[in-house]
């Protein structure tokens, strides 16, 4: 497993590491590296960022678990290009980053269910 941690955290915040194969300096990933793939989750069982859910299979010893409703105020997303956290409910709102403006790819939404509950 390979990580990357940039040389600062977002907004002047503490550095986040992100966990996964072939995580590029905008948590681009070898599934998905578009170039709107730039947003990384902290995984509710684990609270580790991962690129994608494949990246959280394919190196975590665990099964993940999703969001609950309850829970959708928690800072669990992180933009790549600025690296600031969203809360999950922010994320969900948005199709850009409130804070760089960098866009965010639509197709992330179908993974939803994988991450957040219904």
């Amino acid at each position: 497993m390979t990580s990357y941690e940039p040389p600062r955290g977002g907004s002047g915040g503490p550095a986040v590491r992100v966990l996964g194969p072939t995580v590029d300096d905008q948590t681009r990933c070898f599934h998905y590296a578009g170039p709107l793939d730039v947003i990384a989750i902290r995984f509710h069982c684990c609270g580790e960022f991962y690129p994608c859910f494949r990246c959280h299979a394919d190196a975590a010893d665990h099964a993940l678990s999703v969001w609950p409703r309850a829970e959708f105020d928690t800072h669990a997303l992180l933009c790549g290009v600025c690296w600031s956290t969203l809360s999950i409910s922010e994320y969900r709102a948005t199709d850009a980053c409130p804070y760089c403006g960098t866009g965010f790819n639509p197709g992330c939404s179908l993974h939803y269910p994988l991450y957040f509950a219904e």
